[in-house]
């Protein structure tokens, strides 16, 4: 009677064999992948590919970009964040923005998908074509650098991760020694503008690299019912609530869906949608105000927070 028992148990647990490992991803589902993945997609290029190529894992295929490996978008996120020569081999694409093209990821032959929480409604067809791992990568779901955490538990790249970690925490406290006072006890917010202004929450590199260095959010009174910070990138701001900000630091950023990001651009793109916000805004009038590229801090990884630092460190050395 044992003997059968423990059959039956053995049966009912899911077993990896040789050069497989079974995880449980943040969809609750049970994956089974290979040890070393070596052809892997991903279904978002700035939340998903750039964290694992940030520490050193290669892609076969990325939603987003073409055939040829170009993005489709405005912003090619590999190169603001990573640099153009650091990934010369780029992912292929997947499908025009908006349409998964199933053939196309088919034709990839991937060994492993990594998801997000919004192809849950896709993932039964993902899973029949490889091995498919669902990853949290919204507000509210994690925070700062658990995605790329998260990432390298799964590809197995925890001491390329350890390592990158150690190089940040370094220049964390290289900068956090740069500031003119220090952070400790005092606020940030971040904005960015897009053809509305918007509240960014907590998942972006800029968000991760002012915690780190010691300040805290502050509270925004007058976001509205169902505005708070905990279910996307960023949340409607209304101006009239963005002329009352005053954090001890507010970060502004213009949107990365084009190509004017530098600070120009930003105070004239604020120009439009708050007209006098340099003469009624604190932060602006008392020079507490960094300006930062969006395309270059908005990714989960630690190289965008390593950009967040530099825009702190630009803006502490005016």
């Amino acid at each position: 009677m044992k003997h059968i028992l423990l059959t039956a148990l053995l049966l009912a647990v899911p077993c990896a064999h040789a050069g497989e490992r079974v995880l449980t991803d943040n969809a609750g589902r049970t994956v089974t992948l290979p040890e070393t993945p070596r052809r892997i997609v991903v279904t978002h290029d700035p939340l998903l590919g750039v964290p694992i190529l940030d520490i050193g894992g290669r892609l076969v295929g990325s939603f987003g970009r073409t055939d040829a490996g170009t993005a489709q978008s405005a912003v090619d996120f590999i190169d603001s964040v990573l640099g153009p020569e650091a990934v010369p081999e780029r992912p292929r694409g997947v499908g025009p923005a908006g349409q998964m093209d199933f053939e196309k990821l088919r034709a990839l032959e991937p060994d492993l998908i990594i998801g997000s929480e919004y192809n849950a409604g896709i993932v039964a067809q993902l899973a029949q074509i490889a091995p498919t791992y669902l990853q949290n990568t919204g507000t509210g779901r994690v925070h700062g650098f658990g995605t790329q955490e998260r990432l390298a538990s799964v590809l197995g790249l925890e001491d390329a991760y350890a390592a990158r970690l150690a190089a940040y925490r370094a220049r964390v406290g290289e900068t956090r020694a740069a500031l003119p006072v220090p952070p400790e006890g005092k606020s940030y917010l971040v904005v960015i503008a897009h053809d509305e202004l918007r509240l960014v929450g907590e998942m972006s590199g800029m968000i991760q690299a002012l915690e780190d260095l010691g300040y805290t959010r502050a509270e925004v009174a007058g976001l509205g019912e169902g505005n708070g910070l905990g279910s996307n990138f960023a949340v409607p701001l209304s101006a009239e609530v963005f002329l009352r900000l005053d954090p001890d630091v507010l970060v502004l950023m213009n949107s990365y869906t084009g190509s004017d990001r530098d600070e120009a651009s930003i105070r004239a793109k604020l120009g439009r949608i708050a007209p006098g916000w340099e003469r009624f805004l604190r932060p602006a009038k008392e020079g507490r105000v960094i300006f930062a590229d969006s395309a270059k801090v908005s990714t989960p990884s630690i190289a965008s927070a390593e950009h967040g630092l530099v825009a702190v460190r630009d803006w502490a050395g005016r």
